[in-house]
């Protein structure tokens, strides 16, 4: 089963091509360049860097949010397209979750019991999730100790702090990278930060899976995690004096 997998939840974003759950091809994006213009012939790129053509791919795969809503629409669009004219399946993968598991895949370590996300939201918030290790799932799985929400760092550490004793565990993004000194603050020095690796691998492997499973969605079933409301949405409730 080939699987090709998009993830434009950052400005660089990345895409990855995986046979039977093994990744072959994983082309990183230029982040000076807007998504718009690179897709879908980044798609297409890594497909024949792969050797492969967009009709040998099984299924599609796409970071489904959260992230910026621009990028988040010209993904999905670029990855339904491609899947409404061959036919094919859409995965949509949470970039939270995929996160959450890419870490300790892409360096190789054991999965640690409990391991915070933190994406950089922009506004001076991250979007945020808790999750757990489910032991006795293998592959690993996650459970949700809290669910994805957006706010500031310093509201998000105090949560998590409050809620669990202590922040003396991992959490992984470019939003834990960008607020090192306030986790490091709020846990005492005592907290891993995780750089993010690139999210397309992981998203990869993840929709083999759940395709392996027999999940094969059609493309228009694909809805984005925006978790934050649309600027439009607010717009509106102010001029309407909705709150």
């Amino acid at each position: 089963m080939i699987v090709l997998a998009l993830d434009t939840t950052t400005r660089g974003g990345s895409i990855a091509v995986a046979r039977d759950g093994v990744v072959g091809s994983v082309l990183t994006g230029d982040p000076a360049r807007p998504h718009a213009e690179r897709l879908p012939g980044d798609l297409t790129r890594a497909l024949a860097g792969a050797g492969l053509s967009l009709a040998q791919v099984d299924v599609f795969a796409v970071a489904a949010g959260p992230g910026s809503f621009t990028g988040l629409r010209i993904g999905i669009a670029a990855i339904q397209g491609c899947a409404f004219a061959s036919g094919k399946p859409v995965i949509g993968i949470s970039a939270l979750e995929a996160l959450a598991l890419a870490a300790p895949l892409h360096s190789g370590t054991a999965m640690p019991s409990t391991l915070g996300v933190w994406m950089d939201a922009q506004r001076q918030e991250v979007f945020s999730e808790l999750f757990a290790r489910d032991n006795r799932a293998d592959p690993v799985r996650l459970e949700v100790l809290e669910g994805p929400q957006v706010g500031a760092p310093r509201d998000v550490a105090d949560r998590w702090r409050s809620a669990h004793g202590s922040l003396r565990f991992p959490i992984v993004g470019d939003g834990a990278v960008a607020y090192r000194g306030l986790l490091l603050e709020a846990a005492g020095g005592a907290v891993e930060i995780i750089a993010p690796p690139p999210l397309a691998p992981t998203i990869a492997v993840m929709a083999w899976r759940r395709a392996a499973a027999g999940e094969r969605p059609l493309p228009h079933a694909v809805r984005p995690l925006y978790v934050r409301r649309p600027d439009a949405e607010l717009a509106r409730d102010r001029a309407g004096g909705g709150t």
